[in-house]
C-alpha cells in the first residue's frame, strides 16, 4: 500500500481537496505532526476517526519504522497541522527512508501557503524561491537577506507573529526600498493584505500581531553602496541637533540604508562625543 502526503486546509476546511478526503476516510492510520489538530480536523470534516501517530521533528527518526512498516500493509495517510506536509514541516526524510526501503509513495496536490502569497503578492514569479522562516537573530536574519535578495528572484518567507516586526526591521536595514506584500491569516476569516516598503508594512501591522504570516519580497537589485562617510556624518549632525537620542539616530539611519544598526551606533556615540569637545573648545 502507498504512504499517501495529504494537504490539509490552511485556514477555509473547503479548501481540502475531493482526493484528500477518500484517502483521509479510508486510511487505517494517519500521521500527523499534531495528533490533537488532526483529530479536530477529521470532525469538523465529518470523517470517522482513525488511528493517528504522532510525527514531528522530534521524534521522526523514532517514528519512521514503524509508519513504514504500517505502509506496507494498510493505507497511511501523512498530514501536517496546515497546509503540505514536507513544506516548513516534517516530511522529506519520511519520503527518502519510504523510497529507500521500496515503500511506494504519493503525493496529492494541495495548498501551501507560500506559493498562493507568491500568486496573491503579484510580483514577477518566473523565478522565485521559498526561503521558510528567518533565522531567529538579527544578525544572521540580515546576513540571510543579503544573500538571498536577487534582481530576478521573488522571495517567499514565514515568520511567527512574534517577530514579524524585528525581521522586516532586519530587512529595512538590509534593503529599504525592497517592495513587500505580506499576508496574515491567509484563506482565514480575518486574513490581511500589506504592501510596501518593509517600514510600510510594519506601520500597518496591528498591535499584537495575531496569526500566521507569510511575505513576499519582490526581485531586487543588489544592495547599493552604503553612503559615503561626509553624508553620514552630516546626517547624524542633523538627527543630534534635532534632539534625537544616540540609538533613535542609529535605528532611523539604518533604515534609510546608511548601514547597520549596531555599526552606526558606536558611530554616532563617536560622533556625538566629538561635538561635545568641539563645543567645549569654542
Amino acid at each position: 500500500m502507498p504512504l499517501v502526503f495529504v494537504a490539509t486546509p490552511l485556514g477555509n476546511l473547503r479548501d481540502v481537496t475531493l482526493r484528500g478526503l477518500d484517502v483521509l476516510r479510508d486510511a487505517e492510520l494517519i500521521v500527523a505532526e499534531d495528533t490533537r489538530v488532526a483529530r479536530k480536523l477529521l470532525r469538523a470534516l465529518d470523517l470517522p476517526a482513525r488511528e493517528i501517530w504522532s510525527y514531528r521533528e522530534q521524534n521522526a527518526q523514532r517514528a519512521t519504522a514503524g509508519i513504514l512498516e504500517r505502509a506496507r500493509e494498510a493505507l497511511v495517510a501523512v498530514t501536517t497541522d496546515a497546509g503540505m506536509p514536507g513544506i516548513s514541516d516534517p516530511g522529506s526524510e519520511l519520503i527518502a527512508a519510504a523510497r529507500a526501503q521500496g515503500v511506494a509513495v504519493e503525493v496529492l496536490p494541495g495548498g501551501t501557503a507560500a506559493t498562493g502569497v507568491a500568486v496573491l503578492s503579484g510580483f514577477p514569479l518566473r523565478r522565485f524561491t521559498f526561503e521558510g522562516f528567518p533565522p531567529r537573530t538579527g544578525a544572521a536574519r540580515r546576513e540571510r537577506f543579503k544573500r538571498s535578495l536577487q534582481p530576478d528572484t521573488t522571495t517567499i518567507w514565514y515568520e511567527s507573529p512574534q517577530r514579524v516586526r524585528a525581521t522586516l526591521a532586519d530587512l529595512a536595514e538590509v534593503a529599504p526600498n525592497a517592495r513587500v506584500f505580506l499576508v496574515r491569516e491567509y484563506t482565514k476569516v480575518h486574513e490581511e493584505q500589506l504592501t510596501g516598503t518593509p517600514q510600510d508594512v510594519a506601520a500597518q501591522l496591528t498591535e499584537p500581531v495575531r496569526g500566521e504570516v507569510a511575505f513576499a519580497i519582490a526581485p531586487h537589485e543588489a544592495l547599493a553602496a552604503p553612503p559615503r562617510r561626509a553624508a553620514t556624518s552630516e546626517a547624524i549632525d542633523a538627527l543630534l541637533e534635532d534632539g534625537h537620542r544616540v540609538g533613535e539616530v542609529a535605528k532611523l539611519l539604518a533604515a534609510r540604508g546608511f548601514g547597520e544598526r549596531q555599526q552606526l551606533y558606536a558611530r554616532v556615540t563617536e560622533r556625538k562625543a566629538r561635538r561635545k569637545t568641539s563645543i567645549k573648545k569654542r
